[in-house]
């Protein structure tokens, strides 16, 4: 019979599990494993695409792999194991894992919550709950960055049109919708520095030229 509501010790068990895993800084780890701190290179953030202008393409595709990965696992394992609950419960309980997960990458407390900006554990999240609504983000987000070869700009426009692409692809799932909102406010937040930087004019192209470090 399926529960209507994760016990406590569920629930706590898979924010925990979900906020931990997303909280290993793996672009931070990578970098230190290099000899470098990333921290204080390019961009400054420990995300996959600083990892990539300054290691090289290489190094940023294993780093977006693995906080994809981040996202996925934790609501993989909800909705697959499902653990009793019923729908709109499973619903709910997968949810919450994907935000902590998501929250963990942004707010490592690893690094005095200088995490990263969210969108490729964002993306692993999608990928195990919203299937539909992840492949259409992807279409956008890499048509943007042929167009712009700007990943900020693609990024921002993908979090802007998640919860319209949620609505029309998931409308009778109003939890999917709430979570859309939420996760598009948290991605804008996070490159709050990047508009700042469009808006001027200043927001650099990626280039995967691998830049010398001391």
């Amino acid at each position: 019979m399926s529960s209507s509501l994760p016990s406590p010790f569920l629930l706590l068990s898979g924010i925990l599990f979900s906020f931990l895993l997303g909280s290993i800084p793996f672009g931070f780890l990578i970098g230190k494993a290099k000899g470098i701190d990333i921290r204080e290179l390019g961009s400054k953030n420990i995300g996959a695409t600083n990892v990539g202008r300054i290691l090289g393409w290489k190094w940023a595709l294993v780093v977006f792999i693995l906080d994809f990965f981040k996202g996925l696992l934790p609501v993989f394992i909800v909705v697959h194991w499902r653990f009793g609950l019923s729908p709109t419960s499973l619903d709910l309980f997968a949810l919450l894992c994907g935000l902590f997960s998501i929250l963990g990458h942004n707010f490592t407390p690893w690094l005095k919550g200088r995490g990263g900006k969210g969108i490729a554990t964002s993306a692993g999240v999608l990928s195990a709950l919203m299937p539909k609504v992840f492949v259409f983000l992807v279409v956008v987000w890499v048509a943007l960055f042929f167009l712009t070869h700007i990943v900020s700009i693609s990024s921002i426009c993908v979090a802007l049109l998640f919860p319209l692409f949620t609505f029309l692809l998931y409308p009778e799932s109003p939890l999917f919708f709430f979570f859309s909102i939420a996760a598009s406010c948290l991605a804008l937040w996070r490159h709050r520095s990047n508009i700042k930087r469009i808006l001027a004019g200043t927001e650099p192209k990626l280039k995967f030229s691998k830049q010398k470090t001391k």
